[in-house]
């Protein structure tokens, strides 16, 4: 396995990994899988400093096989704001995915960033190392819905969506015949796993899918390499949470409430101990109960990072 470094690491099988220690918000993973002549790319970065600096780490290999296509394997703006440098690809996505990407401009952010007061604080705490300005959000030219069959250059990259889960329209990339897939953010390793959409059910269905699958290389969104046993640990932790926190919606007890308690109990237990971003339960949470009632009004984006902020230590002056 490779080491957590950043840059490009190369896989077997012309396949590749772009690496982002460390795996915190913003600093996710992408990949390149090459074929004769034509390579893939799966995800572009959260900035366009940080797309370019990876696209030139990949040039080694992209100057004979350049890139046709990309996949954003979900709509969050570290796995595809930095779509507009792939000059030329085409760009695919589910049509969830695509509907989306409509929702958070890189604008948003950037405003969220300079705001003055709690709120810049807090954003800048979590997006204040990014460079939101002057993105222009570069929409999918092919969508899909369920399974989709691409060729790269003799090769098949097998296309997935396994969303709702982490975002609506999330999508694996799978590479059969290098034994390896792409997850996107349906994994986090040595992170907590962050449940936008939901249900937490859909998100274990989709680890078991994979467990099943003939898989040797793991490339995740956020983190290390990984393996079989990194997709067991994600699939485990959602489970636990969602048994949790059925259990106390089912106990009528407050979702902020119920998120405070098994964060305490997380943090007991020595399979999840030591995780990242472990205030993401309070996000996680709110999701079970929206899943379970779907009249629960979940919080304002603010009002949700500012929980997770206070169940990490860290609250604006």
């Amino acid at each position: 396995m490779s080491a957590y470094t950043r840059g490009l690491h190369e896989l077997g099988d012309a396949c590749f990994a772009y690496l982002q220690p460390d795996g915190s918000w913003g600093w996710s993973n992408a990949g390149l899988v090459v074929g004769d002549g034509a390579s893939l790319l799966v995800d572009t970065l959260f900035d366009l400093p940080l797309t370019a600096e990876m696209l030139t780490s990949m040039q080694g290999v992209t100057r004979s096989s350049p890139i046709g296509t990309l996949v954003n394997t979900h709509a969050n703006g570290d796995h595809c704001y930095g779509n507009e440098l792939v000059h030329g690809a085409e760009i695919i996505a589910s049509a969830a995915t695509a509907h989306e990407m409509t929702e958070v401009p890189p604008a948003m952010l950037a405003a969220l960033n300079a705001a003055e007061g709690e709120v810049g604080e807090l954003f800048r705490h979590f997006f204040g190392s990014f460079q939101f300005e002057g993105i222009n959000v570069t929409m999918p030219t092919r969508t899909f819905e369920g399974r989709l069959d691409v060729e790269v250059g003799g090769r098949a990259v097998e296309l997935i969506e396994v969303g709702p889960a982490h975002t609506r329209g999330d999508t694996l990339a799978y590479v059969p015949d290098a034994k390896a897939i792409y997850t996107g953010d349906i994994l986090f390793i040595g992170g907590t796993p962050i449940v936008w959409a939901g249900p937490l059910s859909n998100w274990v269905a989709a680890c078991d899918l994979m467990l099943g699958m003939d898989i040797e290389t793991v490339v995740p969104g956020h983190g290390p390499l990984t393996d079989k046993a990194g997709i067991a640990a994600v699939r485990d932790y959602l489970s636990y949470v969602d048994t949790e926190a059925t259990a106390r919606h089912a106990a009528g007890i407050d979702a902020w409430e119920a998120a405070r308690q098994i964060a305490a109990d997380i943090g007991a237990k020595e399979e999840f101990r030591g995780w990242s971003e472990f205030g993401r339960i309070s996000v996680n949470v709110d999701t079970a109960y929206r899943s379970l009632d779907p009249g629960y009004v979940t919080p304002n984006v603010v009002e949700q990072f500012r929980r997770m902020a206070e169940l990490e230590g860290f609250l604006p002056a």
